[in-house]
């Protein structure tokens, strides 16, 4: 694969740049660069996090649910990723599977009314 400018720099670089392309809303630019920075760091939950929000922008749903699966593993208390995936699968038009991730997610928020 070639190298290309945003393939160049330290992993905080281009966590700048990702950062960047996401506020730009420039999600698929800034899911190329995340891919590779989760690659590198799969022990964090930011770069996959944002990943998946960038998949999620660009409704690459499959992406977004598999990154935010891999997000639960490593801290299954993320609520956001818990609400985030519950939304991915009721985007992808399966609200059975989406209602327990968004009923953990009012939980772990202390909206106790969703539950």
């Amino acid at each position: 694969m070639e190298t290309t400018y945003y393939d160049h720099g330290t992993a905080a670089e281009r966590w700048q740049r990702a950062r960047q392309f996401f506020d730009a809303k420039e999600y698929a630019t800034a899911a190329r660069i995340l891919a590779a920075l989760a690659d590198e760091v799969p022990e964090q939950v930011a770069p996959r996090l944002l990943l998946a929000r960038a998949y999620y922008h660009s409704a690459q749903l499959l992406r977004a649910e598999a990154e935010l699966s891999k997000v639960l593993e490593l801290d299954p208390v993320e609520s956001y990723a818990r609400l985030m995936l519950g939304r991915t699968l009721e985007r992808q038009g399966r609200p059975a599977d989406a209602a327990p991730h968004l009923r953990m997610a009012a939980a772990l928020n202390g909206d106790f009314t969703q539950v």
